[in-house]
């Protein structure tokens, strides 16, 4: 049974940086692509980025593009997330997510989320 674990600082101001990671725990997500998803309070999830089980390719949603990064150590079996340049609209739960489809419309494995806040 796949296990993702979400850690990271939860607070951060307006124009600083936050790092968040997913750890996998079961089995190898060498071959899986990983995500990461936020649902802000009122809103519909949002899909912010995903990368190929390589790492070799990248997708950004529009509204993070430039700012945030996603990376994985396959060797750790975690995903990144740094965000740079945080706006108050950051604020939301990140989930990190798992499939085998690269960008998939909605994900096979999910992590429990966890809260990101944005304010001075």
């Amino acid at each position: 049974q796949l296990q993702l674990a979400e850690s990271g600082a939860a607070l951060g101001q307006p124009g600083g940086s936050l790092r968040l990671s997913c750890a996998g725990f079961g089995f190898s997500l060498d071959n899986y692509a990983r995500g990461w998803v936020r649902q802000a309070p009122g809103k519909e999830r949002e899909g912010v980025a995903c990368i190929s089980s390589s790492g070799g390719s990248t997708n950004y949603a529009d509204s993070v593009k430039g700012r945030f990064t996603n990376s994985r150590d396959n060797a750790k079996n975690t995903v990144f997330l740094q965000m740079n340049s945080l706006k108050p609209e950051d604020t939301a739960v990140y989930y990190c997510a798992a499939d085998i489809s690269f960008c998939p419309p909605s994900y096979e494995y999910w992590g429990q989320g966890t809260q990101v806040t944005v304010s001075s």
